[in-house]
C-alpha cells in the first residue's frame, strides 16, 4: 500500500506542472500597440452591466460578506444593493460619477456627498474612483489620463501573462493579458505612484467569447497586500449592455428617513 501511494504522488507531481504559467513566453511577443488595442476593444465591447454577485471583503481586518445587486455603467455610474440572510437589503449605494447616496436601511439613514473612493467604497470595499471600479467590476481597468504607452511588453512568468505598461503623470497602470486558447483576457492589473503599488486585481474563470468575455472571479488588493485581506467578487449571474435608467442611479429621500451630509472619508 505504502508503494502505491509514494507511485500515486510521483504520478500527480508531474501533472501538477502541467498548468503551471510557462517561465519563457512561449510564443512571439505581441506589440504594445496590440496590447493597447485589445484594452480598448474592450472598454468598447463592455459599457454596462446588471449582474448578481458574491462579494466578500477582509479589509481594515472586518470580514464583511453579502449578496450584491449591481448595476454598472463604465463611466462610473454605479448602483450597489447589499444583502443579507434573513434580512433583505441592508444598504444601497448610488452614485453618477460625481456625487453619491447610501442608504442604510438599518439606520433609515441617508448619506450624501461626493463620490470620492473613500464613499464609492461604502458596500463593495474598494476605494477608488466611479469609474476606476467600474473597470475593475467590469474585468479590466481604466487607462489613466494623458497615459503614454510603453514600447516594451514584459513577461510576467507568475502569470503567464504579457504586460502593458501605461504611465501617466500621476501613476503607472500595468494590463496584464493571457491567451487562453484563441483568446486573449486581461487576467490582471496593477497600479503604481512614486515607485509603490497602491492597489492590484486578479480576474479568473472566465465567460464568453471574443472581447466581450467576463471573469465571473475577481479579486483586488491594496498595495502590496494579499488577496487574502483584499476583496473577491464572485459573480452568479449576469447581463451585459443592459441599460438603465437614470434614475436607478440616485436615491430619492423619503419620508422619515434622516439625511446626513458628508465629505470625503465618510
Amino acid at each position: 500500500m505504502k508503494r502505491l501511494l509514494i507511485a500515486a504522488v510521483a504520478l500527480l507531481v508531474p501533472l501538477g506542472c502541467v498548468h503551471k504559467p510557462p517561465v519563457a513566453r512561449p510564443y512571439a511577443a505581441p506589440s504594445a500597440d496590440e496590447l493597447a488595442t485589445l484594452l480598448a476593444a474592450r472598454a468598447s465591447a463592455v459599457r454596462s452591466m446588471n449582474a448578481r454577485a458574491k462579494a466578500t471583503s477582509w479589509l481594515g481586518g472586518e470580514r464583511v460578506r453579502a449578496t450584491v445587486l449591481m448595476l454598472v455603467e463604465r463611466d462610473g455610474h454605479l448602483r450597489f444593493e447589499a444583502e443579507v440572510s434573513l434580512q433583505g437589503t441592508v444598504a444601497t449605494l448610488a452614485t453618477d460619477g460625481r456625487v453619491f447616496a447610501l442608504l442604510d436601511a438599518r439606520k433609515n439613514e441617508l448619506s450624501r456627498g461626493p463620490a470620492c473612493p473613500a464613499n464609492v467604497a461604502s458596500v463593495i470595499r474598494i476605494p477608488l474612483a466611479p469609474a476606476d471600479v467600474a473597470a475593475i467590476v467590469l474585468g479590466d481597468a481604466r487607462r489613466p489620463a494623458d497615459a503614454a504607452v510603453s514600447p516594451d511588453v514584459a513577461w510576467d512568468a507568475e502569470r503567464g501573462a504579457d504586460v502593458l505598461e501605461l504611465a501617466a503623470p500621476a501613476e503607472t497602470l500595468r494590463v496584464f493579458f493571457a491567451r487562453h486558447g484563441a483568446d486573449v483576457d486581461v487576467v490582471g492589473a496593477e497600479a503604481l505612484a512614486g515607485g509603490k503599488r497602491r492597489w492590484r486585481t486578479s480576474y479568473e474563470d472566465f465567460e464568453g467569447t471574443g472581447a466581450a468575455r467576463l471573469p465571473t472571479t475577481l479579486r483586488y488588493a491594496e498595495g502590496g497586500g494579499s488577496y487574502d485581506d483584499g476583496v473577491e467578487i464572485k459573480l452568479k449571474d449576469h447581463d451585459l449592455g443592459v441599460a438603465p435608467p437614470a434614475a436607478a442611479f440616485t436615491i430619492p429621500l423619503q419620508s422619515g428617513v434622516t439625511v446626513k451630509d458628508v465629505g470625503c472619508g465618510g
